[in-house]
């Protein structure tokens, strides 16, 4: 059995697709439904029981047969104000997750974030050594920095995994709100007004547009998190982008292309409440993953830009 928390949520749902692409359906998808539209992006997948977030560990302690444990469930909002929330909701339910795993020698792996290198002056290494010197510039950035140094502190780096995402971007996404990707976006905002509007910069050294992300397809974070599951002898906490930042620019450049029209970017003034908290800059180093012998191979973003646009978004078919 594996049990994937966040399974009708974003980078979750793709994953229990990929499982199904293997021919697993022994599965318990674990998630908070409410009101959104995430249950969309459980129609056609196979798994044996969905279970509301607050029934977890009221099941798991009838449950021994359990394989791995994908814990990718959180609240993703960098602009989330409530600290006391994402402490407890993305730290300690994490922490009392991660201590059944451990106890029960099940394989657990978690979603850290990028979000936890703050501004980038420390640079975008997962050296291990280098962790706690990280300044996340958000409170989602810390609550998931603080889930890595109790990894660190408590010495089971050789019994967990932990990814740290980059902006992975795609189809089920649909339902984020506001931390929908620039392209989702871009792609509804040039059918209404044939334009796309980027934040201008703020810093002498980037031109408007030019600040750079390092943007991962969520199938190819799937692939990875595969893989991760069936070689059970590699651990500790990794970086997941694709190594190669590209600009905002670049992006919309290939949103554009891949709806056949002619560039339209315009640019716009930054939220006050962004300006001291954006990152101009990330980019995911990926020796850690690449040292783990795990064939990666992943998809450029023309590429990955043109299978999400045109086979998702404009056939209106938002999920897998």
């Amino acid at each position: 059995m594996i049990i994937v928390t966040g399974g009708a949520g974003f980078i979750g749902s793709v994953i229990v697709d990929r499982l199904n692409q293997a021919g697993i359906s022994d599965i318990v998808i674990v998630d908070s439904l409410k009101t959104t539209e995430k249950w969309k992006n459980l129609v056609g997948k196979k798994y044996a029981l969905y279970l509301d977030k607050s029934q977890l560990f009221e099941y798991l302690q009838s449950q021994k047969s359990i394989e791995c444990i994908i814990h990718m469930g959180a609240c993703s909002s960098t602009t989330e104000k409530d600290a006391d929330y994402l402490a407890s909701n993305n730290y300690r339910y994490s922490i009392d997750l991660a201590k059944f795993a451990i106890d029960r020698n099940i394989r657990f792996i978690y979603a850290s974030s990028a979000a936890t290198y703050g501004d980038g002056s420390k640079g975008f290494s997962d050296d291990i050594s280098k962790i706690r010197e990280l300044k996340p510039l958000n409170m989602y950035g810390y609550s998931k920095q603080m889930i890595d140094e109790w990894v660190l502190n408590n010495n089971f780096l050789n019994k967990v995994v932990g990814i740290k995402f980059f902006n992975v971007f795609g189809p089920n996404e649909y339902h984020k709100g506001e931390m929908k990707s620039v392209i989702f976006k871009s792609y509804y905002q040039i059918l209404k007004e044939k334009r796309i509007h980027l934040f201008k910069s703020y810093k002498s050294n980037y031109s408007d547009g030019e600040q750079r992300r390092d943007f991962i397809y969520v199938k190819d974070c799937a692939e990875v998190i595969y893989s991760l599951i069936k070689e059970k002898n590699i651990n500790g906490i990794f970086n997941l982008g694709t190594g190669k930042s590209r600009s905002w620019n670049d992006l919309a450049n290939a949103v554009f292309k891949a709806m056949n029209i002619e560039p339209n970017i315009e640019y716009i003034e930054m939220p006050d409440i962004l300006k001291e908290k954006y990152q101009y800059f990330t980019e995911a180093k990926m020796k850690s993953l690449q040292n783990t012998g795990i064939d990666i191979a992943f998809t450029s973003l023309e590429d990955s830009v043109k299978d999400y646009i045109q086979q998702y978004l404009m056939k209106d078919q938002k999920h897998i």
